[in-house]
């Protein structure tokens, strides 16, 4: 018995590294934050030669009005996309970020779980493709058929792969929920 007890302390710090590693992440996550600047830094200079536009010429296009709005949404949604994984993955692979009660807390974080995260995140995919796919549908006259084939396939892509973790998620949650009632005494 006494063999057991030291080879299982002998252990221990191996269970207690491959714990620690997570921290291995922090610099991915600060590194998402520093692309979000990035993508600040764009959605100010799409605003600006927005601006541009309409001071130089006095009067623009509808079409390209759009589509520089266009351009600001898919930045301001894959920004979003990026405060998602940053925050939901932080919280739910590293550490918790202990902000219960705070006024300022994203109501989605309280319910945060990787299963959550993907479907949230394929959601956001598929909102940033379909900017995308309305920005080409606009200028199609200047674009090939072929190109214009691929990004309604890549798309169709994006929506059947997030239908399918979504029923993933539901049938394993259902699963996990049936056997937690079976496991109530009666």
């Amino acid at each position: 018995m006494q063999n057991a007890d030291k080879l299982t302390r002998a252990v221990r710090p191996i269970p207690a590294l491959i714990f620690a590693s997570r921290w291995l992440q922090l610099p991915l996550y600060l590194g998402l934050i520093v692309a979000q600047g990035v993508y600040v830094y764009q959605f100010w200079q799409e605003l600006v030669h927005l601006l541009g536009m309409v001071w130089a010429k006095g009067r623009i296009d509808e079409t390209e009005i759009m589509l520089v709005v266009l351009g600001l949404i898919d930045v301001v949604m894959i920004a979003n996309l990026l405060i998602m994984v940053i925050v939901g993955g932080y919280e739910t692979f590293v550490s918790r970020l202990y902000l219960e009660g705070h006024p300022d807390q994203p109501e989605w974080l309280s319910h945060v779980n990787a299963s959550v995260l993907k479907v949230k995140l394929a959601t956001a995919i598929i909102g940033i493709s379909s900017i995308h796919l309305l920005k080409t549908f606009i200028n199609a006259e200047h674009l090939s058929q072929h190109l214009i084939m691929w990004q309604v396939l890549i798309h169709l892509t994006f929506l059947a792969s997030a239908l399918v973790v979504a029923a993933t998620d539901r049938l394993l949650s259902h699963a996990e929920r049936h056997t937690k009632h079976a496991q109530l005494p009666a």
